[in-house]
């Protein structure tokens, strides 16, 4: 397709929080940036979560695109007036293996290990079979139905220019060509997720990516208090890189999955966050292949909400809104890649993408790109 030819310094292919990163670190240098997306707002995995900013979970790299990652987010709340809190994380424990994973992350610090009576005054939980808990000090909770699209206002004042319901065919050394004409870039970024298997399949191929499928639901909620602070549970403990690799977390999955293989099989994350209208989001199941079917099965929706029904001292929740996630998933946390043409592709991989996306493009723009690291950034 022909069409008019246009320039930036740097063009950014995908709206979703890791191109909305790169595109602030472009900005904030007073570079001209354009961001090209198929879609008309981001609709992907950057709205499709928890809305948990799960800083305090991560380990290795994951841990330190997760630290930069908070700063960015505190002053973009700050700067793009979106409602976000330092609120941590609190993880309940409902068997002793569970309470020995908390204790053997906490002697790294940044976790606080709390008894059951203290995490019942945060949380309406059942008091039942409830051993303890703790708190995970670092982390941030934010809604992502309304913090993604505050993002682009923000980079749009700022200067962005944002090209919405405008795919993207193909991408080179400093060109990219779409529905609507070219744009030459001095630099181009790749932030597409799980798109990635369509518009450069051979760098798909090359790092083993596949797509996750996940199913989630939104509740209606009598609860007796607010939770405090999004909740986790054991289960969520033998997913997150600084608990999972653990020899308790071993033992800990063992037990898990020999008692519940119904759970199991749905790759279950059971926690839960409370958005500031009071509804209940409620997750998430996994499964991963090249083309995930679209169909939902209810044995996981029934799954959900016979666990939140089991774990909260409150009436069953009502079922408001069930959606399907997907994201890229790889065998590494992240994808970064910049190929001979200087395309940097940037991926993150395992579902952590809101808690190290604005990282991972900050760290990985500044390096590819030879740029000054800003002042104030980590």
């Amino acid at each position: 397709m022909t069409g008019p030819v246009d320039t930036a310094d740097v063009v950014v292919v995908g709206s979703g929080i890791v191109g909305l990163g790169a595109a602030y670190a472009a900005v904030r240098r007073g570079l001209r940036v354009i961001v090209v997306d198929r879609t008309d707002a981001p609709v992907g995995a950057t709205i499709r979560n928890f809305g948990h900013l799960c800083i305090g979970a991560q380990g290795g790299e994951a841990r330190r695109y997760a630290d930069l990652s908070r700063d960015l987010w505190l002053r973009l709340s700050r700067d793009a007036g979106f409602w976000l809190r330092e609120s941590g994380t609190l993880v309940a424990a409902r068997h002793d293996d569970e309470l020995a994973v908390l204790e053997a992350a906490a002697h790294e610090g940044g976790i606080r290990m709390l008894d059951a009576a203290e995490l019942l005054r945060l949380a309406p939980l059942r008091a039942g079979g409830l051993v303890g808990g703790a708190h995970i000090e670092s982390d941030l909770q934010t809604d992502p139905r309304t913090a993604a699209t505050a993002i682009v206002r923000h980079l749009t004042a700022l200067g962005v220019e944002f090209r919405f319901r405008t795919a993207v065919t193909a991408v080179g050394a400093g060109r990219v060509e779409t529905t609507r004409g070219s744009i030459d870039g001095g630099e181009v970024v790749v932030a597409v997720n799980h798109d990635i298997d369509q518009l450069l399949p051979d760098v798909a191929e090359r790092h083993g990516i596949a797509r996750c499928a996940l199913d989630m639901v939104r509740a209606a909620v009598s609860f007796p208090q607010p939770l405090a602070a999004p909740l986790l549970t054991g289960w969520s403990l033998v997913r997150y890189g600084r608990f999972a690799g653990s020899a308790e977390a071993s033992a800990l999955r063992e037990r898990l999955h020999t008692e519940r293989p119904d759970l199991a099989a749905l790759d279950l994350n059971q926690m839960y966050t409370q958005l500031p209208d009071g509804t209940l989001i409620i997750g998430d199941s996994h499964a991963t292949s090249a083309a995930p079917a679209p169909f939902q099965p209810e044995a996981a929706f029934a799954a959900f909400l016979a666990e939140a029904e089991a774990l909260f001292d409150a009436p069953p929740p009502r079922v408001i809104e069930r959606w399907q996630g997907v994201y890229a998933k790889g065998p590494q946390e992240f994808l970064i890649e910049r190929g001979d043409d200087g395309v940097l592709v940037l991926a993150a991989t395992t579902g952590i993408g809101m808690t190290t996306g604005l990282g991972l493009a900050e760290d990985n723009l500044t390096a590819a790109f030879g740029w000054a690291a800003m002042e104030g950034t980590p």
